[in-house]
């Protein structure tokens, strides 16, 4: 896929902004492997990259993979090491963790092959630390029963200092009638201090308003008498408990409530906070879309852009039919590789890839313009 994305990008002229031939060649095999086999752009983007380091560089990790002396996860995880070091310590790292994956099991070798590659690294750790800052993110990942992670790569001594901040503050609000463990007590001081007072037991004051839209059956409003009218959602996650919901749509000024038709889900109101055109249509996509409408792609449209499907400069209309969301990664992919991509009516969108397969989206939300 890499060879071959390489050769079909070869013609075109350097794409700028980072976008050499070698970065759209790679956002291309990415993509289509990743919309074709139904897996996540990461995952795509590893198998790529994993397959493209043992064809070329690490021959014996390949045969050993082939021969069934290690299993796919040995292997992923030594070409991750590997890749983190300068490529001309490969081989020696590649002899010296080898041996260590015939032996261990993948999480055991994981921690074997980072003493390795700290043994062989060339550079200084102060010199590695000061690119790796470079990485730092924070992250969400949703999970089971209204409840999601939010994970911070920070520098060490900045991590551990916010932890025992937090577990400071936690501390402080043991009571004799406290009922929650110290555990608890340090999650809800990292709500409240990041959050608009949504939880306010640790009486920290409020901390940063962030708009997040929060959809509610109209029906699920009046209290314990329609108590299945139909699922409430909270954006970026999915759905939430109808008691959650009331107190956000009642008492959190930094949500947005949607009011739905308790059968159909039809979007009734917005609110009239927001009333200025371009404001509203800009809310109005982002409830039709939820996420970057490009196939798979779960980044939330709250932090996408706004892409007109037929561009400005070609006619193209700044009408809900003519805009969806995107994200940056795949908005600089609709512009610089053969990706397509038609509105096929009613917020569809049709996609082809630079193979000619072709993939279709969804709105999150069906609106009538």
């Amino acid at each position: 896929m890499r060879r071959l994305a390489l050769a079909a990008e070869a013609h075109l002229p350097s794409g700028g902004s980072g976008w050499s031939r070698e970065t759209t060649a790679r956002r291309v095999a990415t993509t289509e492997l990743s919309t074709a086999l139904r897996m996540s752009e990461r995952e795509a983007e590893q198998l790529v990259a994993d397959s493209a380091v043992l064809a070329n560089e690490l021959r014996p990790t390949l045969e050993a993979l082939r021969s069934g002396r290690i299993s796919y996860r040995h292997a992923s995880v030594l070409v991750d090491e590997a890749r983190s070091l300068p490529e001309a310590t490969w081989s020696a790292f590649e002899a010296e963790a080898l041996p260590a994956a015939e032996a261990r099991t993948p999480t055991g070798f994981r921690q074997a092959a980072r003493a390795i590659r700290e043994r062989v690294h060339p550079d200084s750790v102060e010199v590695r630390r000061a690119a790796a800052e470079d990485s730092r993110s924070v992250r969400i990942e949703p999970g089971r029963d209204g409840m999601a992670w939010l994970t911070a790569h920070l520098p060490a001594e900045q991590a551990i200092g916010a932890y025992r901040r937090l577990t400071e503050i936690a501390r402080g609000l043991a009571a004799p009638d406290e009922a929650r463990t110290l555990t608890q007590r340090r999650a809800d001081v990292l709500a409240d201090l990041l959050t608009d007072g949504i939880m306010p037991e640790s009486g920290l004051g409020r901390g940063v308003r962030a708009t997040v839209l929060v959809s509610v059956p109209v029906l699920s409003l009046l209290e314990a008498e329609h108590p299945a009218s139909g699922a409430s959602t909270l954006e970026g996650y999915g759905p939430i408990s109808t008691e959650v919901a009331r107190r956000l749509a009642a008492h959190a000024p930094s949500f947005v409530r949607l009011l739905t038709h308790p059968e159909t889900g039809t979007v009734l109101s917005v609110g009239r906070e927001r009333y200025a055109v371009p404001r509203d249509l800009r809310l109005w996509l982002r409830i039709r879309d939820e996420t970057c409408r490009f196939p798979g792609c779960g980044r939330p449209a709250a932090t996408s852009d706004i892409d007109h499907t037929v561009d400005w400069q070609h006619e193209g209309a700044t009408r809900h039919d003519n805009l969806a969301h995107l994200c940056e990664a795949h908005h600089q992919l609709k512009h610089r590789t053969a990706w397509r991509v038609d509105q096929a009516g009613g917020g569809a969108l049709e996609w082809r890839a630079p193979s000619g397969r072709t993939y279709r989206t969804e709105p999150a939300v069906a609106l009538t313009g």
